[in-house]
């Protein structure tokens, strides 16, 4: 008898001891997924406590098919992701592309034109958008059709709340510029892309992702938006979150042309048990935001 291989590998698993499955009802569930991976976060919205986390990766995914078999195989075998019954449910995406438009000009008839201006959109994606009303942004995006298709069907009674990757990070970003003074460059590295972003405390200042090739693609992209943004690599300081371990080869190479370079934390809206500090604080930034985009400011 020939064995399958399961579509996916469970890295990260985090229960909260104050995680009751009865109290479903109460939380808000945030996914956010790409080809190759999947993020789970439950957390309380009433007391901002995270209350499970999970990470999973798609070692085998290498189409939309392969994407959606892997998320499926991930659902049946979980304990309560299926129930449709949370508060809220948020569903973000990691696709490349992406659009962000200011919100007074924007007008959601022609989301799809704002879209094509700055990305191709593959077959089979349908054009979605995400406003963030308190910064006046407004994110067109690509969202596989038979994913979200697929979503809309797990949670027919509860639709999700459809965004971006790229609105988490905003998110996070901006409120983090508030607390800033010396407009530092803030960096985020997922799997496989680079993302790279600029704001000051009136708003967002530059925005971009950068598909990873090889490892010198890094600090290639990191110099040509610092010297974009007319920032001296000797002066300018940098924030770093993301998969990245302290000491590993990426900051070293990082520390090698800038000298200010520091970890970024964890968000102050949502808090932690001890059980999370397993997890890096730079990590997850994306994730945990996800939770600001569905909590009143």
């Amino acid at each position: 008898m020939q064995l399958t291989a399961t579509p996916y590998r469970l890295l990260k698993k985090i229960r909260d001891e104050q995680f009751e499955e009865d109290h479903i009802a109460e939380y808000h569930l945030a996914l956010l997924t790409g080809p190759h991976d999947l993020q789970v976060l439950v957390y309380n919205p009433v007391t901002r406590r995270a209350l499970w986390m999970e990470d999973y990766v798609f070692p085998s995914s290498t189409s939309d098919d392969d994407w959606l078999s892997a998320l499926q195989e991930v659902f049946d075998q979980h304990p309560f992701l299926t129930a449709g019954f949370w508060k809220k449910i948020i569903a973000g995406v990691k696709t490349p592309s992406f659009v962000q438009t200011p919100a007074a000009l924007f007008d959601d008839a022609q989301a799809s034109q704002y879209l094509q201006y700055n990305a191709s959109v593959r077959p089979g994606e349908d054009i979605l958008y995400f406003s963030q009303d308190g910064h006046g942004l407004v994110t067109s995006f690509a969202f596989p059709a038979a994913i979200k298709n697929w979503l809309l069907s797990v949670y027919a009674s509860n639709h999700p709340v459809f965004t971006h990757q790229s609105c988490s990070l905003m998110e996070g970003v901006l409120h983090e510029a508030r607390q800033q003074h010396d407009n530092p460059l803030y960096i985020y590295v997922d799997r496989f892309r680079l993302h790279i972003l600029s704001a000051q405390p009136e708003g967002l200042r530059y925005y971009n992702q950068f598909f990873i090739n090889n490892f010198s693609d890094y600090i290639r992209y990191i110099m040509l938006v610092m010297h974009t943004l007319g920032m001296n690599q000797q002066t300018g300081k940098v924030i770093l979150w993301g998969y990245v371990g302290k000491n590993s080869p990426h900051y070293q190479e990082f520390y090698k042309y800038i000298q200010s370079i520091t970890y970024g934390g964890r968000p102050g809206f949502l808090h932690f048990s001890y059980l999370f500090d397993e997890i890096q604080e730079h990590q997850y930034f994306d994730v945990w935001n996800m939770a600001r985009l569905t909590l009143p400011s």
